[in-house]
């Protein structure tokens, strides 16, 4: 981890040197002209997010700087390394962001288990202000802000943003109803934007170097880098910062090594385990927003799951949907009472009990559990893997009824 005399160096600070001499709504439209997107998962561009906290003398205040940095989606690792690795980074984005939106406190809710990258945060928070670039009038330029490290007991429905602040007002964590947003009506019902933490780490390098250079770092309409990783049985499991839009195909051959010797590749979850499943005929995609929708899957957090040809996608599913079931917040029925049933049938399946109607019935409770059925997108969520699965790997479903088990443990041991 670079100490503060390091990362100015390296031209820490610079990007805020030059934010501070810009007015909030110039700031707001530097990142608007960057085209960077949240890079939490839901791809939502950023200045357009902040611009919609009101402004001026007239705007309620206090208003609220929040980070995301709970990560806990299966298969993603990619913030913790961030957070280890330069917290000045995050914190200077911070500052930025503050800037733009006219904040006055921080918080950068993080989940327990990152006790490292929470420390590591702490210091370089101290060091930052010893300096002044937080604190009163930060750089003589009026900009007071503080910033607390929040570490939470966490659910992965803290991962959605107003589960997230009723988390942080030390509520139950349960998603609010959408409007109000969070722009205007947040944390305690001042205006809060919550933004996640390698989204804030892009803006340091936008405002020093300018919208046009972040564009030309991309391959693809989505402005700037992207950190992507790779887990399962690769050769280099990792994660790597590659240009926006690079192709799945380099990501898991050149830089995660291709398949480990006597694997093949059936499928993987491109953006954690709430994506659907991508299989080889999709491996020519540019890895950005746009490509992966239209390939029937979602960027995400751009951290793929990858599914080789000696693991039974059944076994997969069950551990994913027994961690979206565990982690549901019980707030409404079709996602509190409909993921356990899923869990259910797939141990059914893999137990040798299976029925002929199972399959549909999964297959129903893609669509049950789906988009508007929910209160908020962690069911939805987690039907994507399982509905993908049922298209692209349905005779394995169908062989687990018709052999009474998961062939898979039928198979000698090697």
């Amino acid at each position: 981890m670079p100490d503060l005399r390091e990362y100015e160096q390296a031209g820490g600070y610079a990007g805020l040197r030059v934010a501070l001499r810009m007015t909030s709504t110039e700031v707001q439209g530097t990142v608007k002209a960057a085209n960077l997107r949240g890079r939490g998962g839901a791809g939502f561009p950023t200045g357009v997010k902040w611009s919609a906290v009101p402004l001026g003398e007239g705007a309620r205040r206090p208003k609220y700087l929040v980070v995301n940095a709970d990560e806990m989606e299966p298969g993603v690792m990619k913030d913790r390394i961030l957070l280890e690795g330069n917290p000045h980074q995050l914190i200077e984005g911070i500052v930025i962001a503050a800037h733009a939106i006219e904040a006055e406190h921080a918080f950068i809710f993080i989940r327990l288990a990152y006790r490292e990258a929470a420390e590591r945060l702490r210091r370089a928070i101290e060091e930052a202000a010893s300096a002044g670039y937080l604190g009163a009038n930060i750089l003589g330029s009026g900009l007071n802000l503080d910033i607390a490290v929040h570490r939470s007991a966490g659910r992965y429905i803290c991962g959605e943003e107003t589960a997230l602040l009723n988390a942080l007002e030390g509520k139950r964590p349960i998603p609010r109803a959408k409007p109000p947003f969070p722009q205007t009506v947040g944390l305690w019902g001042q205006p809060t934007v919550v933004n996640n933490v390698e989204t804030l780490c892009c803006v340091p390098h936008i405002l020093r170097h300018g919208p046009e250079w972040f564009l030309g770092l991309s391959r693809s309409s989505d402005g700037g880098t992207k950190l992507y990783g790779a887990s399962g049985r690769v050769r280099r499991p990792g994660v790597w910062e590659l240009p926006m839009g690079t192709p799945l195909r380099e990501i898991l051959e050149e830089h995660a090594g291709g398949m480990r010797e006597g694997y093949q590749l059936r499928g993987l979850l491109p953006g954690g385990a709430s994506t659907d499943f991508l299989t080889p005929e999709h491996l020519d995609i540019p890895m950005d927003f746009g490509s992966v929708t239209q390939a029937g899957s979602r960027l995400g957090t751009g951290t793929m799951v990858v599914l080789d040809d000696q693991t039974c996608p059944v076994s997969m599913l069950i551990s994913l949907e027994q961690f979206f079931a565990r982690e549901s917040c019980g707030w409404c029925t079709p996602c509190r009472e409909g993921l356990p049933w899923v869990v259910r049938l797939l141990r059914a399946l893999e137990n040798g009990d299976g029925r002929s109607d199972d399959v549909a019935l999964l297959e129903a409770h893609t669509r049950l559990l789906g988009p508007g059925r929910t209160f908020c997108a962690l069911a939805p969520g987690a039907m994507e893997p399982l509905q993908s699965a049922l298209k692209y790997f349905h005779e394995d479903f169908t062989r687990h009824i018709a052999e009474r088990g998961c062939p898979w443990r039928k198979a000698p041991v090697v």
